[in-house]
């Protein structure tokens, strides 16, 4: 039973920090507008770029980067229950992702992950946070298309966790998550098929 409460607790404490609305709460904060009527909209930092520029941009991304890191490190250090696996911090992640993704305070909708996402990885194992990170701002950077950046870091994530012998339930993580974050971009995957996607200024 014991075992069982903190599981939910884990799991419902990183939800409901996850569906905090980063994106949406600057946007409507300083415009007045809601950004799921915008752009693609997502509530993202790619979408609040379109409406408040670079500045913002990176504010939205390192707010959900901590968004995503905080939980997980927290099950890490104050969870006792399946701490030989890493079981909590997993769902801590895998919850963090959902609220981002479906937020409860927007009637679960959301963005799409990925700055929160590489957050998680980044408290489950640092090394391979920065290193996806890096593939991130690189593929980006010379393609000007964040989402194909977004698409091939993630895709990565699992097979970097292996390389540094991280946990089975890490691994099984990243894998899980890259494929959920993929099927979020799968409107960016045709578009990018047709050459129509919108490219980084």
């Amino acid at each position: 039973m014991e075992k069982f409460f903190e599981f939910a607790v884990v799991f419902v404490t990183a939800y409901l920090i996850g569906s905090i609305p980063t994106g949406y709460i600057i946007v409507k904060t300083f415009t007045g507008q809601d950004i799921r009527t915008i752009g693609s909209g997502s509530t993202g930092a790619t979408n609040v770029k379109r409406v408040m520029g670079k500045k913002w941009f990176f504010i939205t991304l390192l707010l959900d980067a901590f968004k995503g890191a905080l939980p997980v490190i927290l099950a890490k250090f104050f969870t006792t229950t399946f701490t030989g696996i890493g079981l909590l911090p997993v769902v801590a992640a895998i919850a963090v992702i959902l609220g981002h993704s479906k937020s409860i305070f927007l009637k679960f909708t959301g963005g799409k992950s990925v700055a929160s996402g590489v957050g998680t990885i980044l408290a489950l194992n640092w090394i391979v946070g920065l290193l996806i990170a890096a593939v991130w701002a690189v593929i980006t950077y010379t393609s000007k298309y964040v989402s194909l950046g977004s698409i091939i870091a993630l895709a990565l994530s699992p097979v970097l966790m292996w390389w540094f012998g991280a946990p089975a339930a890490y691994i099984a993580y990243c894998a899980l998550g890259a494929v959920y974050i993929i099927w979020l971009h799968r409107s960016n995957i045709k578009r990018l098929l047709k050459g129509e996607e919108n490219k980084v200024r």
